[in-house]
């Protein structure tokens, strides 16, 4: 029994750096590193295309920068795992990038052992911080008291969309016809969309939406 090798994409403007992560990665059996990239618009071009399982970005790129081009790529492909990579080991810049959408923020010092450690298991939908940082962001974050948010105030306006035709009946294929995007991408927002709602199939999401429009109605 075989079983699929996670898909990589690397995003590095340093050739040097960019070429020794994908040299490491690609030496694991359960690893296919499908491309490297030189900045965010090319990473953003070569995601749409490949659709890889997960995404190494440097957060310092020239352009638009690591931060960009992740909440970019999370739109686009909202299935890709994005792990940020950097030298700066920063607060601000790790509450910014899991805003715009990252798995993971790892310093670039990290062994290449942890790094495959870290790829697998973001890959399986944990998420992972520098443990450096892990300490001083637990410690913000507890801080921080606000009210609970309703679930679908956490969705883009494409995933609102995208929910409401499911909540219409509408098949992955219809949804696509109807917005202009492939089958297989309405299939990765409709994974992101059951993971931010936290429930397990279309049915339940669309359940959702029914409950929080009975709730408008009766304000």
């Amino acid at each position: 029994m075989t079983t699929e090798r996670i898909r990589i994409l690397v995003a590095d403007d340093h050739p040097l750096f960019r070429e020794g992560v994908v040299h490491s990665l690609a030496s694991e059996a359960d690893f296919q590193v499908v491309g490297q990239a030189a900045s965010g618009e090319q990473a953003l071009e070569m995601v749409r295309d490949l659709l890889p399982d997960v995404v190494l970005l440097d957060i310092g790129m020239p352009g638009w920068g690591g931060l960009v081009s992740a909440e970019k790529i999370a739109t686009a492909c909202p299935a890709a795992r994005i792990v940020m990579l950097t030298v700066v080991e920063d607060e601000d810049n790790l509450l910014a990038a899991f805003k715009a959408g990252a798995r993971a923020y790892v310093l670039k010092g990290v062994s290449a052992h942890e790094l495959a450690r870290v790829v697998r298991a973001v890959d399986q939908g944990e998420v992972y911080v520098t443990p450096s940082l892990a300490a001083g962001i637990l410690v913000t974050l507890t801080r921080r008291s606000s009210a609970p948010r309703d679930p679908l105030e956490e969705l883009t306006e494409r995933e609102s969309e995208i929910l409401r035709l499911v909540g219409h009946g509408l098949t992955n294929r219809e949804i696509g016809e109807r917005i202009h995007l492939s089958e297989k991408t309405i299939k990765h927002y409709i994974t992101n969309i059951l993971e931010k709602l936290h429930v397990r199939s279309r049915v339940e999401a669309a359940m959702l939406v029914a409950r929080g429009g009975q709730r408008e109605t009766n304000r």
